[in-house]
């Protein structure tokens, strides 16, 4: 169909921050707060261990320390750190200081000083007597184990998610189409697989740090590098036991986040320092910190059954993932759930029958969380490499065996609670490639040998039926426009997309759209910026809108033309008259809104969405392997990606590109080690390694445009699916090139060479 010509939508319009960024002005959470207390964690050494005594004393007595502060001192009133909405399908498991304690890194106590070096000092005054515990390290091993990581009788799960604390388990989920097992037994190849994913961290530039105070009212004010200030404002709470009207959360720019921000890491430390002093604390997470303790990728195996014939349409998918939450359960049921939910669904053009199963455990591990993919990431990897295998046993060219079985635009998604795919043009995705010539094995010569590999994705557009944006759209004095959003810009340039839409709606130049945002005490509500929801949700708020404020223009016109309102229309930029043609400027219906005026010149409005549509993306690595070292050299990365109607393509390409070479480093290089008594031992840049621009490649991104009817101007997520498909496409590479599929991630040279080809 005919799409029609915008003036600002579609195009790459520059960040709004893009100048404030370059020029190294003051933007982050560091940058912009005041003088403060600087609030430092002691942290534990065993994986599990009880607190027997503490003594505070002598870290009490040492010059510029404010006070100390144990598991004694704190509310006993359990919650979560998940960025969720209310009632969060995460236990309430957290205390601000515990007694127990439940990893390598949990929080002992709490140092509030004058100096970074006096908390340092008191640091290592603190004297602390421990019992230390058996641990559950083997997540594998941790249902149902005698050791309980939580044993305590106030652990709580809103809902029947099939949690029990006394069983080690967060969750358990259970879904099915169809019987799997007559489907299976019906057909002429059955692949069984087993996959391990580790637990990556996001590795943000910025670690996680939060600065509270005291504003002029008493209540407390928290600026914080998040992305969910709604929901930090309803966790700190809970934490802290006084009402959510005594509380304010901003967040300046952010350094990056990738999901790792959409859990509360920082902020409750420095909030109940300032609570119980009065006085303005910050606390920084050191690279160590954020590396060891922050909240990284859950840790899952996942096992696949696939079910096909001998002509490759695959007919019966059977995927039971065991995730490791570590010692905390945040996110733990719903990044299991995409494991899924958001890999079965693409083989729905032939699928007979699929069953899915989900456990979560507990472990005396460092807690997960969110990280962009969000267990689409894992089960993908699983799904599609078993897909590729497949290929490769019958034969067949990997996309065309797709071609047999995948989703089609039309069709109803069983797996995807039912949801019928309105926008898809993953069946054109892969016809850029240049697979015909990539895809064969070529010798290179001095051991060298390069070859290709394919992956599917698909994401979400916000969780279906609770995410929730909302925008306050005003007219300034001078006939410019104020958007306000309580959506988080974490660099993805959200910011300038909403104003995008909104220079659209309202016929204006984008440079006459300011944002503000988000800050619960001034910003409308909004879920916050996860789950690929910013652009799909809030963006239909924005839509919403303009189209009230542009009902409240008139409204006002009609004043200063004497006129009814329904005799006037918006039209570029201006309120027009029709009959008459008279016209009335934005300037002078501003100045009108000001004097003896009874209709806002402002809107605000909410949106949520009871579907989710998908965006889609199809990935081929091509790859030089050295037979003598087992180097993996990515040289070249093609993604084509259906994300809709792309609002801002330069912004979507950069989006694309940055999740593509982190999916490369969860593939080849970033490694999670632990001791045998449960510590990290890749606690910095130095050990653990993220890929460079040298690491890449060169990457090529290409949209293949569908129309979403239900999102804003046809456009769908783009966030997080950019990350899905490098591992299998990689893997699957790696296989061509060696003969040996490797089912376990990241896959290093060592692994590499000491692999034998299976009969």
């Amino acid at each position: 169909m005919d799409r029609p010509e915008y003036q600002s939508v579609g195009k790459s319009v520059r960040k709004k921050d893009a100048l404030q960024l370059l020029l190294g002005k003051p933007v982050y959470t560091e940058d912009i707060t005041p003088d403060a207390l600087v609030v430092k964690l002691l942290r534990s050494p065993h994986a599990n261990a009880l607190v027997e005594s503490i003594d505070v004393t002598r870290a009490k007595k040492i010059p510029g320390v404010v006070d100390v502060y144990t598991w004694e001192d704190v509310p006993d009133q359990r919650f979560s750190n998940a960025g969720q909405t209310y009632p969060e399908t995460s236990p309430y498991d957290r205390l601000i200081l515990d007694r127990q304690l439940r990893f390598v890194g949990d929080v002992v106590a709490i140092v509030a000083a004058e100096t970074q070096e006096a908390a340092d000092k008191a640091l290592s005054r603190i004297k602390v007597t421990y019992q230390v515990l058996e641990p559950v390290l083997d997540f594998r091993t941790a249902k149902d184990n005698p050791v309980l990581v939580h044993p305590e009788d106030n652990w709580h799960l809103f809902g029947d998610l099939g949690g029990d604390n006394k069983r080690n388990l967060v969750s358990a989920t259970a879904d099915a189409d169809g019987d799997v097992e007559a489907v299976l037994a019906d057909c002429d190849i059955v692949l069984e697989r087993a996959y391990h994913t580790k637990a990556y961290n996001q590795a943000m530039m910025e670690t996680f740090r939060t600065f509270t105070q005291l504003d002029r009212y008493g209540r407390l004010h928290v600026i914080s590098s998040t992305q969910i200030v709604f929901h930090v404002r309803r966790i700190l709470s809970h934490a802290l036991g006084i009402p959510k009207s005594r509380i304010r959360v901003e967040k300046p720019r952010i350094g990056g986040g990738f999901g790792a921000k959409q859990t509360a890491v920082s902020e409750v430390y420095p909030a109940f320092v300032t609570m119980k002093t009065g006085r303005p604390a910050l606390c920084v997470f050191t690279r160590e910190e954020a590396q060891t303790c922050g909240s990284p990728r859950h840790e899952m195996e996942i096992k696949v059954r696939l079910g096909a014939n001998k002509d490759g349409r695959i007919r019966a998918l059977d995927v039971a993932t065991l995730s490791n939450s570590g010692a905390y359960g945040e996110h733990g049921w719903a990044t299991s759930g995409l494991t899924g939910h958001k890999s079965i669904p693409l083989y729905t053009g032939s699928l007979e029958a699929f069953k899915f199963t989900a456990d979560v455990v507990y472990t005396n591990m460092q807690p997960s969380g969110a990280y962009r993919g969000f267990g689409a990431t894992q089960g993908q990897f699983a799904v599609e490499t078993t897909v590729n295998e497949l290929a490769e046993k019958l034969g067949m060219d990997p996309i065309e065996l797709r071609d047999k079985s995948m989703l089609h635009e039309g069709m109803a998604m069983p797996a995807y609670y039912g949801e019928v795919a309105n926008s898809c043009a993953l069946d054109r995705c892969a016809e850029l490639f240049d697979w015909e010539s990539k895809y064969p094995v070529r010798d290179m010569g001095n051991g060298k040998v390069r070859a290709a590999g394919v992956g599917m994705s698909m994401q979400g557009s916000g969780i279906s039926g609770i995410d929730t944006g909302s925008v306050t759209i005003r007219l300034n004095d001078d006939g410019s426009y104020m958007l306000a959003i309580g959506a988080a810009d974490m660099g993805t340039g959200c910011d300038t997309i909403l104003a995008q839409m909104v220079a659209e709606h309202m016929d204006c130049p984008v440079e006459n759209v300011s944002v503000f945002g988000a800050d619960t005490d001034a910003s409308p509500y909004d879920s916050g910026s996860y789950a690929s929801s910013t652009t799909y949700v809030t963006g239909m708020a924005v839509e919403k809108a303009c189209a009230q404020l542009k009902e409240r223009l008139c409204s006002i016109a009609a004043d200063l033309l004497d006129c009814d309102p329904a005799e006037l229309a918006f039209e570029e930029g201006y309120v027009r008259r029709e009959a008459t043609g008279q016209e009335v400027s934005l300037t002078e219906i501003a100045v009108k809104s000001q004097c003896n005026n009874r209709q806002p010149a402002e809107a605000t409005a909410m949106h949520s969405s009871p579907v989710s549509p998908p965006p889609f993306m199809v990935g081929m690595a091509e790859i030089e392997l050295d037979r003598e070292t087992g180097v993996v050299e990515v040289l070249d990365f093609t993604a084509v990606v259906d994300c809709g109607i792309p609002i801002n393509p330069a912004l979507a390409r950069i989006q694309a590109e940055g999740g593509i070479v982190q999916g490369i480093g969860h593939t080849l290089m970033e490694d999670v080690t632990r001791t045998p008594e449960g510590r990290i031992r890749e606690s910095s840049f130095f050990t653990y390694r993220i890929p460079t621009r040298l690491d890449t490649g060169h990457l090529r991104v290409e949209f293949e445009n569908s129309y979403e009817p239900t999102g804003p101007f046809g456009a769908k997520s783009i966030g997080e699916i950019v990350i899905n498909t490098p591992a299998p496409a990689i893997t699957h590479a790696i296989y061509r090139a060696t003969g040996v599929w490797h089912r376990e991630l990241p896959i290093l040279p060592e692994h590499i060479l000491l692999a034998k080809p299976e009969d």
